[in-house]
This record gives structure tokens, sequence and C-alpha cells, in this order.
């Protein structure tokens, strides 16, 4: 796939099914991801893979996390939460560790891993592959991210769900640049 194709192509692609990716195309998109731009050379980034049964262990965390957060939740909420990870099969937790730095802040360490996470998604996109980027409550849950073994300086910017494309993928609507881009003059 050119370049110039992929990123104007790529989409959140939510109905996932097998196979997963496989461990060399897993090894090209954390190759991908690792080229983020990185302010400091910190590497703020880390990142969980959930797939198989675990993707089992982590729905039922997601529900006990959900009961913790909201002990009035149905049984119905409680089963949506421990299917979660069932939509794919994998998934990728995205991590940011951000580090005491004096000339890089915390929201660019932040930024840095989105931009990796954003990398990852590309490399899936190139290789055939369908994924989609969620958050949601989970990823700001602190019993989940305790439960995930993230530390004090660690916080979820997501979930990436990653599998084959079910079905055909959907044409990105065209957005025109010149609606988002003003040139400053450099006048007040």
């Amino acid at each position: 796939m050119e370049a110039l194709d992929l990123l104007l192509t790529r989409v959140s692609v939510t109905r996932l099914t097998d196979p997963a990716p496989t461990p060399a195309q897993l090894d090209v998109m954390f190759r991908a991801a690792l080229r983020a731009p990185d302010h400091g050379q910190l590497r703020p980034w880390r990142f969980l893979t959930v797939q198989g049964e675990a993707r089992d262990r982590l729905g039922q965390l997601m529900a006990e996390s959900l009961r913790v957060r909201s002990p009035e939740a149905s049984e119905d909420a409680l089963l949506k939460a421990r299917k979660m990870p069932l939509r794919a099969p994998l998934l990728v937790v995205v991590i940011a560790r951000v580090q005491p730095h004096p000339k890089v802040p915390g929201s660019e360490q932040v930024l840095a891993v989105s931009c990796a996470a954003h990398g990852l998604l590309l490399a899936a996109h190139a290789q055939g592959l369908g994924a989609v980027w969620r958050t949601g409550d989970f990823a700001y849950d602190s019993y989940l991210t305790k439960a995930l073994g993230l530390t004090g300086d660690e916080q979820i910017l997501g979930f990436i769900y990653v599998g084959t494309p079910e079905g055909t993928l959907r044409t990105p609507p065209v957005m025109e640049p010149q609606q988002f881009v003003t040139e400053w003059s450099g006048a007040r």
C-alpha cells in the first residue's frame, strides 16, 4: 500500500473477526508505533496485548470494575462489560507512562503515546487488518488500571481492538482541508 493511500483511506473498523494478527504482523505494528515523535527520547509508552482466553479475564475485570464504580449496575450492563473484549481477537491496551522531566511536560508525553497508537493503527491498516481505538469509562477506571498492573505514573489512553475486517471497509468521508486551515498573517 502506498503511504499516501494508507493515510487517506484508514478508517476505524468496528466489526472484527478472526484471525488475529500474526506475530509478524504484530511486530510490524509495534515497530511502527515506536517511530512516534518522542521529545527527549523518553519512550513514554507501554502496551499490553490481550488475546485468547485473556480476553475473558479482561471482561471479568471490566464487569468487576463496573460493579465497584456503579453498585446498582444491571445484569445486562455487567454482561455487556464482560463481552467488550470479545469484540476482536486482539486488544492492545495503550499506556502512557508519564515521567518527570525538566523540558518535556507530561502533556507532551501523552501526545507522543497517542502518536504511537496512531502508528499502530496505520500499520494494522497497511497490512490489511482492521482496528479501532476505543476509550470509554474503562480507560479511566482506577480499579481496572490497578488490576492491569499499571503504576501510579501510568494511565490508559485506550484499547485498540484489532482483527480481520468483517465485510467491506467503509469509505472515509471526503473532508476539505480549507474548512480546518487558516493562514495567520502575523497581525494582531
